[in-house]
């Protein structure tokens, strides 16, 4: 039974709607003979099927015998020759990517096992597949549900979408989502046009289910119930459209669960393959650029491109974005939102059948265009209908839209066919078509002419036409592909600017009807939006690539450079760490071969170290697109601050690649060192490459392991070759992971061998090894606490102590590949990352899990703010940083460890606004587990407690006169003389005034106080106290006072301040309870040094005082003499176990 391997099924939705119809494609699919042809006619003409290596999992007689993995021979063939084994049924599993011949391949993988000799029950089909799926899954379960069909569109899924049943073992479950050797191996969805979602929907014989990497509804955890027992979905917090992306339908998040963390707000994002809107403020006087950022809008200045607002996230990513005067409307599937100042929703338009792709403010109303070619007016206050018209697709798709400028009631349409239409909104009249130009409109501009519109066509065709008299004006052609986006200068120069989908901008002289200049790699990707700010030569540009730029036109030859830009990565980072100790730089490695520093207290700190390259000017001259000598993606990062303004202060290695770089933070560039072993130095070696770094506290030394078990120190002031660890080799194995003590006295280093090993720093001689249970894949040492951790690569993790070599923890829980660790800053916690979509905490004392929250996409890197406040992640393709708020800083958080069968609820990943405090507090009241400790007045008999009054209650006591003499004013206060209403006057010809006249009042002003002095609540409570003994009530009394009334109280205790020497032994016997009971031990000091210093000349007098206070001298006496030998033997035992050697 335990070497059985556990399969689960799988549902994969694979997006073919957006793959380029000129590719071909291979794709190797094995499945059931009955549902063959169908699931074959299923798939989009341009998909071809050819054969390709398949794997199949053989069926096990027994339950202790694993299936075996066995690949199939070319010459092997199934029917309709597709490779598929002798006798193999299983279920189909396909991999598909763009290519020839071998380039992408197939991956099959088949499953038999008893109670799965047919598919089990699939509930829905979509698009123009549905016929087929529906005949294909009954005739596979024998019968159907006529309802099934509809299902699928509850979870997004449009008619472009087809569906395929696969099956994999338990233990790859994460080649589905994110990089691993096995995903690699499987080239497993490589075509960045495809969309891949996946979901672990039941397991054979599990102990405990895997969690969804998706929250899927209900209705598709039937699928699995015909693999044996129905095991009931697990809760999830937020639908299928929620988990994709809302963060209002889950609420607060982690406030409402209780948990460690609560989601902040998203860094490093800033645009999308929208195209933003450019608007101006009349009040301001300036412009305003908004673009959409998954489900938020963020709104900038053009003057500074600073971020000046960011909307309320919306329950979805935002798909088309426009904007008036007064408000931006954003829509998403097919509901779309009005958004007043910048920030909270105003209205809501719902009553399209289908995605909106089109907007269009027009006056008081917004025009909205949907893909089933249904064009609805709205009014913009009521939200009500003012027209519908629908076209008929197959003659007049409507694929752009403008309001020609001084039409009134009219706006212009383009088609797919080609074709232009000009509406009256008003009267629902078409007043005329234009045939066009047999090619489809992409987008459609006006000109700064009345009557002349630019109209942008697939083929890269631009032609300026006017709409008049239906004359083309001039004709442009570009080679890059589709028009993507137009805009006009307004300045006074004839300058025409065009987009296109590989990032280049063109700028036509309409004068000269001719090209005058081009502005290459302005985007990675497609220019999406692109406008000119009027009457200045500034032009806006943003593209998918997660950038904003604004141009300015200032030099000879019209060509444009770049102003002002914000951007983050274009592609997924896979490395973030923090820099610095203050926590505010977070350092990011991403896909695109970026290194880049986002700050978390405003984006105008944010840096872009660049991309590496072998030879910086080559690449300078080559390009972006033709960089022939630009180095492959960041795979593995250290730095530190010390000496960084004096040399390179960063080091890193790349993916597969044999030499590491350094980089200068100061300088934000790449430096000037090649870290490559000196072997090497000449020749390019293959398949050996570095795999992990570190670098030392004092910044002076970078290690790197490599591929082959080498292990080499760099000088990193001079990148010279400082030594290597072992012989020849440190490991016999990989290096998966190298760290540095704090004081650069040992080296570990970690390999695939399944050692760890303790190395002399400086003398390079091997001092420990350790052996493993299993092959670590990662290690992560807390310099400060000295404590190790290690990732396994069978999902475990272990604690290992460097001073004793021992291991002190093992964790385990996690049911995927472990991708990132980090410590809390004080070393009580190790949170850590994995495939499995969950982020965990770990209690290094309790050696408990303290905390957990599931994602809808897994955690490839996580990093700890030094100052413990932040905790910050980045995900499998996502181009943000997510930030979590460290709750136990600012409420009460339940550590208390959690039970073995806790299930997390999923949790949406934070957006770019930060979340209200309020959500917090309504958290807080959630949170049943939560009980407030209150300390008892006394812990025990035994023992001496302290009170829970705060120092500044008692310490300052004895100080106040000299507090009192420090805060003395250095002259009395002077009262203002009063001006009378009439000023007097001298009576004379000439009018003079009269001098005041001066006061001598030798009256004294200080008043007996003793006479009229009163008896306080303590001087009272003492008074009783005598009769009684009873001292709580004086001693609270006394406890609630400030320093200074604490001494007026007990300056009253004496004669001449109206008290008596029966209430002064009363306030000694109250001292002597104190001590008695050994409970506010500090207070009883505090309050008698007080006393005996402001009655010790009255103490010596009374002989029933100095009786009481020899008693108390007594007791204080053998106090601290029993206090003092507990602390000797305290300092003893530490002092031995810290010389001891274990």
């Amino acid at each position: 039974m335990d070497n059985a391997k556990v399969y689960c099924g799988f549902i994969i939705f694979l997006q073919i709607a957006d793959l380029p119809r000129e590719a071909a494609y291979n794709f190797s699919l094995c499945h059931h003979e009955d549902i063959r042809d169908d699931l074959l006619n299923a798939f989009d003409e341009r998909m071809t099927f050819s054969e390709g290596p398949l794997l199949d999992f053989h069926t096990c007689e027994e339950e202790s015998a694993g299936p075996q993995l066995s690949e199939v021979r070319p010459g092997e063939r199934g029917p309709q020759g597709l490779g598929r084994p002798p006798g193999a049924a299983g279920g189909p599993l396909a991999g598909v990517r763009p290519g020839g011949g071998a380039g992408l391949q197939g991956a099959v993988a088949a499953h038999r096992a008893r109670g799965a000799a047919a598919l089990p029950r699939l509930s829905a089909a979509s698009g123009g597949a549905a016929a087929a799926w529906r005949g294909a899954v009954r005739r596979a379960q024998g019968a159907g549900a006529d309802g099934d069909v509809e299902e699928l569109h509850e979870l997004g899924i449009d008619g472009q979408t087809d569906v395929l049943y696969i099956f994999f073992p338990l233990d790859s479950l994460f080649i589905v989502r994110g990089p691993s050797p096995l995903a690699n191996r499987l080239n497993l969805l490589r075509s960045p046009a495809a969309t891949l979602y996946g979901c672990a929907i039941k397991a054979f014989q599990p102990r405990a289910m895997p969690r969804p990497w998706l929250s899927l509804p209900q209705s598709l955890w039937a699928v699995g119930e015909r693999f044996g027992q129905r095991t009931a979905p697990p809760e999830v917090g937020c639908d299928f459209r929620a988990a994709r992306g809302s963060g209002a339908a889950c609420g607060s998040m982690a406030a409402e669960r209780g948990g460690l963390f609560a989601g902040f707000r998203a860094l490093g994002r800033y645009s999308s393959h929208v195209p933003h809107v450019l608007r101006y403020h009349g009040r301001h006087r300036e412009f305003y650029v908004a673009t959409a950022v998954g489900r938020s809008v963020h709104t900038y200045n053009v003057k500074k491109l600073g971020i000046v607002a960011v909307s309320n996230a919306l329950l979805q990513d935002i798909t088309c974005l426009a904007a008036d005067r007064m408000l931006i409307f954003a829509s998403y599937g097919d509901v779309f939102h009005a958004i007043a100042r910048n920030k909270e929703v105003v209205h809501t338009y719902e009553g399209h059948k289908a995605r909106i792709h089109l907007l269009q403010p027009f006056g008081d109303h917004i025009i909205s265009v949907d893909v089933a070619n249904v064009l609805i007016v709205w009014d913009i206050q009521s939200e009500e209908e003012y027209l519908q018209v629908i076209f008929d697709k197959a003659t007049f798709a409507v694929s752009a839209i403008l309001h020609p400028s001084t039409y009134l009631n009219k706006i212009l349409l383009g088609s797919e066919q080609g074709g232009l239409q000009l509406w009256n909104i008003r009267s629902n009249k078409l007043l005329y078509s234009f045939p066009g130009w047999g090619l489809g409109v992409t987008t459609l501009a006006q000109a700064p002419a009345v009557d002349v519109i630019a109209v942008g066509l697939v083929s890269g065709h631009i032609i300026i036409h006017n709409i008049k008299f239906d004359e083309t004006l001039m004709k442009f052609q570009q080679d890059w592909g589709p028009i993507t986006a137009i805009s006009f200068r307004t300045d006074g120069h004839p300058v025409m600017a065009a987009g296109s989908p590989v990032g280049h901008i063109a700028l036509w002289d309409l004068e000269e009807k001719k090209l005058m200049s081009q502005m290459r790699n302005a985007h990675s990707t497609a220019v999406a939006g692109m406008s000119f700010v009027p009457g200045e030569p500034l032009l806006i540009t943003n593209g998918a690539d997660n950038a904003i730029r604004v141009w300015i036109f200032d030099g000879p030859g019209g060509t444009g450079r770049v102003l002002r830009s914000r951007m983050g990565h274009s592609a997924p980072p896979t490395k973030i760490r923090y820099h610095g100790q203050n926590g505010e730089q977070i350092l990011s490695a991403g896909q695109d071969g970026t290194l880049q520093s986002f700050s978390t207290v405003h984006e105008r700190f944010n840096k872009s170290l660049g991309r590496g390259s072998i030879n910086k000017k080559k690449s300078k001259k080559k390009g972006l697109q033709h960089d022939t000598m630009a180095l492959p993606p960041i795979t593995a990062f250290a730095s530190e601050v010390a000496h960084q303004n004096d040399w390179d202060g960063i080091v890193a290695c790349h993916q597969e690649y044999i030499t590491c770089t350094t980089w200068s933070y100061q300088k934000t560039s790449m430096g000037t060192h090649k870290l490559r072993p000196e072997e090497f130095s000449k020749n390019k070696p293959i398949n050996i490459y570095a795999t992990a770094v570190d670098i030392t506290t004092c910044g002076n030394f970078a290690v790197v392991g490599m591929s082959t078990g080498q292990v080499d120190v760099y000088n990193m002031q001079s990148g010279i070759h400082r030594g290597r660890y072992g012989k020849e080799r440190a490991h016999e194995g990989s290096i998966r992971g190298v760290a540095v003590d704090g004081l650069n006295q040992l080296t570990i280093t970690a390999g695939s061998d399944g050692l760890i090993k303790f190395w002399k720093f400086k003398a390079k001689d091997l001092v420990h090894s350790t052996d493993l249970s299993s092959s670590p894949s990662g290690i992560l040492l807390h310099r400060d606490s000295g404590i190790l951790g290690i990732a396994f690569d069978d999902f475990g993790i272990s604690i290992l102590d460097i001073e004793t070599w021992k291991i002190v923890r093992k964790f385990s829980g996690h049911h995927g590949r472990i991708n990132d660790m980090t410590f809390s800053p004080d070393g009580r916690w190790l949170i850590t990352s994995s495939m499995d979509c969950t982020i965990k905490t770990w209690d290094l004392p309790s050696g408990c899990l303290i905390d957990c929250f599931l994602l809808d996409s897994a955690a490839l890197s996580l990093t700890m703010s030094p100052t413990g406040d932040f905790l910050a992640s980045a995900h499998v393709d996502d181009l943000g940083i997510y930030l979590w708020s460290n709750r136990s800083l600012y409420s009460l958080v339940s550590l208390r460890p959690l039970p073995a069968d806790y299930e997390p609820s999923v949790i949406t990943l934070p957006g770019t606004c930060p979340l209200q405090d309020v959500d917090v507090a309504e958290g807080e009241d959630k949170c049943d587990e939560m009980i407030e400790y209150d300390s008892p007045e006394q812990l025990g008999e035994q023992l001496v407690t302290l009170s829970l009054l705060p120092e500044s209650r008692w310490k300052n006591l004895l100080s106040l006169d000299v507090i009192k003499k420090k805060n003395k004013p250095r002259e009395p206060p002077k009262v203002p003389k009063s001006a009378p209403f009439f000023i007097p006057t001298v009576p004379g010809l000439i009018p003079r005034y009269a001098a005041p006249e001066q006061e001598n009042d030798a009256q004294s002003k200080v008043v007996n106080i003793g006479v009229l002095a009163q008896k306080s609540d303590f001087y009272i409570h003492l008074e009783e106290a005598l009769s009684t003994n009873e001292y709580t009530a004086p001693l609270n009394l006394l406890k609630d006072l400030g320093p200074s009334n604490i001494e007026i109280e007990l300056r009253s205790l004496a004669p001449e301040g109206g008290g008596s020497p029966e209430v002064m032994l009363s306030f000694l016997r109250m001292i002597g309870m104190m001590l008695n009971k050994k409970y506010n031990f500090e207070l009883a000091q505090a309050y008698l040094a007080l006393f005996l210093k402001l009655h010790l000349k009255i103490v010596s007098s009374e002989p029933s005082l100095l009786e009481e206070i020899s008693r108390l001298s007594t007791q204080l006496e053998e106090t601290w003499i029993h206090l003092r030998t507990l602390f000797n033997q305290s300092l003893c035992v530490l002092t031995y176990m810290k010389s001891a050697l274990l």
